[in-house]
Formats: C-alpha cells, sequence, structure tokens
C-alpha cells in the first residue's frame, strides 16, 4: 500500500467514519462542485458548475479501477458511497458503478447520498434501484425557503423535485432516508415545518434524519442550530433522529506512507479537525495535528474556525 501514486486516489476517499454509515468508503463520480444547487451550508464551497446536464463526467473505468485497487485487500467497511463534491446523479453511468460494486466485491453496502432534484427521470430511478440505502435532501416544500437555502439551477421546480421523491419511495425496495438541514430563521419556522410534515407523510421515508451546521458551510451567515430548538423539532417531526456531529466511534487504519495523498483528498471534499484526521486514520492525535500544521505550511491546506474548532480544507477549496 505504500506505493500507491497520487493518481491513483482521485476518485475514492477515505475510509471516513461516517455518522451515519458507520465506516464508508467514499466515491466521488463528479467534478468538484457541478451540482444543481447552490446550496448556502455546503462544506465543500459555493457550487461552479450549476447544471441539470446528465454525462460520463469522469471515466467509470478510472472509478473501477480504483475501488479495485482499495477493495482487493477486503477492508472492512460498513458502506461505499457515493458522495463527495458534486450530485452524483448527474454521472450518466452510475448504474455501471453500481452494478460493478455489486458484481466485483457483493459483500459491502452501497450508500448514495444525493440532493433529490432529478428522482422525477425515471432513467434516474432506474439508475439507482440497486442502491441498499439511499439519503435524500430535502430541505424546505415552500418555493421561497428552497431558493434561498438551495438556490438551485434555473430549470428545477420543487413542485417537481417531490413528485419525484414520492415516486421513487413507491418504486424503491431499498431504504430510503430523507435528510433535512436546518438552516436557522428559514426553514424552522412553525409553518414551514407543518408543511414539511405534511410532505413527508407522503413520501413515507424509512428515517427522517435532522442535520445542522457542523463543518464550515458556503456562507458565513449560516448557523448551527439551537440544541433546543433542535430537539424541539426533531419531535415535532415525528421523532426525527438527529445526526449525532460526534462521528462514529470506529477509526482507520492508518495510512503510513501515503497519508498526504488521502489527506488531502479527504479533506478536499470535508473540512476536518485534526481529531477527525486522527479517527479517519487511525494515527495519533499529534500525528494528525503535525501533518495538517505542515500541509498548512506548505500552502496545500488551510485552517477554518468554526464553532466545533478548528477545521482544515484543501486551499482554494474553502468557501
Amino acid at each position: 500500500m505504500k506505493n500507491r501514486k497520487k493518481k491513483e486516489f482521485q476518485h475514492i476517499f477515505g475510509p471516513v467514519p461516517s455518522r451515519r454509515l458507520g465506516m464508508s468508503l467514499g466515491v466521488d463520480i463528479m467534478p468538484h462542485k457541478t451540482c444543481s444547487l447552490d446550496c448556502v451550508y455546503c462544506e465543500c464551497g459555493k457550487t461552479t458548475n450549476l447544471t441539470l446536464k446528465r454525462d460520463e463526467y469522469i471515466s467509470i473505468d478510472k472509478i473501477k479501477e480504483e475501488l479495485k485497487l482499495f477493495l482487493h485487500n477486503k477492508p472492512e467497511l460498513d458502506f461505499i458511497t457515493f458522495s463527495g463534491s458534486g450530485e452524483p446523479t448527474l454521472h450518466v453511468a452510475i448504474d455501471k458503478v453500481v452494478d460493478f460494486i455489486k458484481s466485483e466485491f457483493p459483500q459491502y453496502k452501497v450508500a448514495l447520498l444525493t440532493n433529490s432534484t432529478l428522482f422525477h427521470v425515471p432513467q434516474i430511478r432506474e439508475s439507482v434501484k440497486n442502491i441498499d440505502v439511499v439519503i435524500a435532501s430535502l430541505d424546505a416544500v415552500s418555493e421561497d425557503i428552497f431558493f434561498k437555502i438551495n438556490r438551485p439551477h434555473e430549470d428545477l421546480e420543487l413542485s417537481e423535485i417531490i413528485e419525484g421523491i414520492i415516486t421513487f419511495r413507491k418504486e424503491f425496495a431499498n431504504q430510503l432516508w430523507i435528510e433535512i438541514f436546518i438552516v436557522p430563521h428559514l426553514n424552522d419556522s412553525d409553518i414551514e415545518l407543518e408543511k414539511v410534515k405534511n410532505v413527508l407523510s407522503l413520501i413515507k421515508p424509512d428515517r427522517v434524519q435532522l442535520n445542522s451546521l457542523d463543518r464550515p458551510g458556503t456562507e458565513s451567515w449560516v448557523k448551527p442550530v439551537n440544541p433546543n430548538v433542535f430537539s424541539d423539532i426533531s419531535k415535532y417531526l415525528l421523532n426525527a433522529e438527529i445526526i449525532d456531529i460526534n462521528r462514529s466511534d470506529k477509526h482507520g487504519d492508518g495510512i503510513s506512507g501515503f497519508l498526504n495523498e488521502q489527506l488531502l483528498s479527504t479533506i478536499k471534499r470535508r473540512p476536518c479537525t485534526s481529531e477527525d484526521i486522527s479517527r479517519i486514520f487511525g494515527i495519533s492525535l499529534n500525528e494528525a495535528y503535525n501533518t495538517l500544521g505542515k500541509l498548512v505550511n506548505e500552502g496545500e491546506a488551510e485552517k477554518v474556525i468554526m464553532q466545533r474548532g478548528v477545521f482544515y480544507t484543501k486551499r482554494g477549496v474553502t468557501p
């Protein structure tokens, strides 16, 4: 493993101790910040290619090659997760990558983090039907709130998005979780939450999960939700799960020999504290701190101060 080169880690990252999915290997099949939304809270920064165009943005052969290289030693993983710095369902061959994993590495479950904007397209619903867990975002059900939080592509219609999720639920045999990111003073009002509750009753997801700002978002005015308010929202939305910011207790196995490369690949897609890096890569806190500090000094990474501490992100990616 010490002989891996940078090019081998362009499209996978982690494994990351996920707050919801345990030890998760991230698969990023989209170019950085190619998305159908430009959400104010996105930890990957502002969308630079706001689009609805589906394409083979990244060669699936390259993605398969990286997966094969990483998985041939059968690492302990709970999920292989389509996530990263863009909307995965924009990739026209996502189904082929899913089929590859299911065929070559059937011992692993597959998850998808999606912004839900394309479920009204039948081909996309078909392309993700074999995924084990789909975590779909729905932050607002009022047009004005949707535009303020998610800043969608001009051709997207919220009513169409909601109908797409409802249709997907009817067709999808596996686990569908709905994630709602709460932005104080926008989607936390009694009126909006009542509308959200009504739509959830139509979708009938297996789980509803609430999220709040933990890492640096795109817009500095976005703040974390007050814990008491968060608890009240959870109870109102039928005891929705609050995503625990303390992370999974699982740790990585250590990656000495190519730490800098994998670390940079990870913080490019999700800002991390030194404690996060220690957990993710199974290294001491002191080694994580020193490695991150060296990357900052070399101009590869930069710091962002947040409520939870000092986060590190790849230089040029900071919101």
